[in-house]
């Protein structure tokens, strides 16, 4: 059962990926106009391209991710193919 509820949170394709990083991009530009309002200036905007830079560099790593569970996946069905 515990099983079960853990795929649900498992990103299996590149669609999910795109909708979960949508959703931390929205977050994060949320996040920085916050910032931008309470700290006016330059610093403000240096933490609006924190939060932002932030997206950029979680997005990758999703992607990477995926690219890479692929690979091993293809692998793994690669080797359990008997030889006669």
């Amino acid at each position: 059962m515990l099983a079960k509820i853990g795929r649900l949170f498992t990103i299996k394709t590149r669609v999910e990926a795109y909708l979960i990083i949508y959703a931390l991009a929205l977050g994060a530009v949320e996040r920085g106009s916050i910032y931008i309002t309470q700290y006016p200036g330059f610093g403000g905007k240096l933490l609006f391209l924190a939060c932002t830079g932030a997206v950029f560099i979680a997005g990758a790593k999703i992607f990477d991710c995926l690219n890479f569970e692929r690979a091993a996946d293809a692998a793994a069905q690669r080797d359990a193919i008997p030889f006669n």
